[in-house]
C-alpha cells in the first residue's frame, strides 16, 4: 500500500494506491507549523491506515530542502510500519503531477504563483516567486491585489465598486486595515478573486486578469527560454481563470498544456505508472 500527499497550508489531500482511496485533512506546512501541530494531523488519520502502509510520498507547501529531513522523520512515527518515506516540495508534486516522465514547465497558480522548468525526472530551473510583495505575478494574491489598486484609483466602473463594497461590506478604510494591519493579507487578497471571477464580463475586469497573466509568463516562464515547451498549471486559479490564461498565454506566444484544479489524481497516476 502506498499513501501519497498532496498539502497545502489549509488542506492535505491524500490518496491510498491501489485501492485508490481518497480523504483529506488540515494542512501541514513545515515552514510555518510546530513540530506537534503536524503530529496532531497526522495522529488524525485512522490507525488502521497508518499500520498497513509501506510507502508514503508527501508532496507539500514548506518543503524546502532544509525542512525534508524533519518531515520525513514525522512521517516515520506517523507510519511505523512505512519501509519507504519521501518527503517533496509541491513544485515536485505539480511538475510529477502534469508532466509524469516527459520534460515540461510546471506551474503553481493559487492564492501564490511558483514555476519550474522539469526535466522529466526533476527539476532543473526555478524562477524565484519572491512571495506576493515582491513577486507572485498571476497568483490569486497579486490579482486582489491589483484589482484593489484599480478600484480605488479609479481604474473600474462605479458600478463595479459599488457592487464590490455592497457584497463584501469592505471600504477602502477596511481594506487598508486588512492588508497592513491584520495577519495573512495574502489570504485575504486572494480571497477577492471570487467577486473578480463574476465579473469577469466587465472588459476592465478581464483586462486586468489577463495582464496578472501575462506579466506570469514574462516574469516567471521566459526567463526558461523554452517557448517549445507547453505550460502546464495546477491551483485553484488556473482552473477557474483558464480562458484568461489562455488568451495570456497566446498574446505571449507560449502554449498551455494541462490544467489541473489538484495535482492528487495526477500524482496517483504518476504512482502507479
Amino acid at each position: 500500500m502506498i499513501l501519497i500527499a498532496d498539502s497545502g497550508s489549509t488542506k492535505t489531500d491524500w490518496a491510498l494506491v491501489p485501492s485508490t482511496q481518497f480523504f483529506t485533512t488540515p494542512g501541514i506546512n513545515p515552514f510555518h507549523q510546530s513540530k506537534r501541530m503536524i503530529r496532531e494531523t497526522l495522529a488524525g488519520i485512522s490507525q488502521s491506515v497508518r499500520h498497513a502502509v509501506r510507502c508514503v510520498v508527501f508532496y507539500g507547501s514548506g518543503v524546502t530542502p532544509e525542512q525534508e529531513t524533519a518531515m520525513v522523520e514525522l512521517l516515520r512515527e506517523a507510519f511505523p510500519l512505512a519501509e519507504t518515506v519521501e518527503a517533496h516540495s509541491d513544485l515536485l508534486g505539480a511538475a510529477r503531477a502534469m508532466c509524469g516522465y516527459k520534460e515540461g514547465i510546471a506551474s503553481i497558480l493559487g492564492t501564490g504563483a511558483n514555476s519550474c522548468l522539469y526535466d522529466g525526472e526533476r527539476i532543473v530551473r526555478n524562477t524565484p516567486a519572491l512571495g506576493y510583495i515582491l513577486g507572485d505575478e498571476g497568483s490569486g494574491a497579486v490579482l486582489g491585489r491589483r484589482f484593489l489598486n484599480a478600484l480605488y484609483k479609479g481604474a473600474l466602473s462605479d458600478k463595479i465598486k459599488q457592487g464590490f463594497e455592497a457584497e463584501t461590506g469592505l471600504t477602502m478604510a477596511a481594506v487598508i486595515q486588512r492588508v497592513y494591519r491584520e495577519p495573512l493579507a495574502n489570504r485575504f487578497l486572494a480571497s477577492l478573486s471570487e467577486f473578480i471571477h463574476r465579473h469577469t464580463d466587465d472588459e476592465a475586469v478581464r483586462s486586468l486578469v489577463i495582464s496578472n497573466f501575462e506579466d506570469f509568463f514574462q516574469k516567471n516562464i521566459l526567463p526558461y527560454d523554452r517557448r517549445d515547451l507547453p505550460v502546464s498549471f495546477v491551483g485553484s486559479i488556473a482552473w477557474h481563470y483558464q480562458e484568461e490564461l489562455r488568451e495570456a498565454a497566446r498574446r505571449q506566444d507560449f502554449c498551455v498544456g494541462t490544467v489541473l484544479k489538484s495535482p492528487i489524481e495526477g500524482l496517483v497516476a504518476y504512482h502507479q505508472s
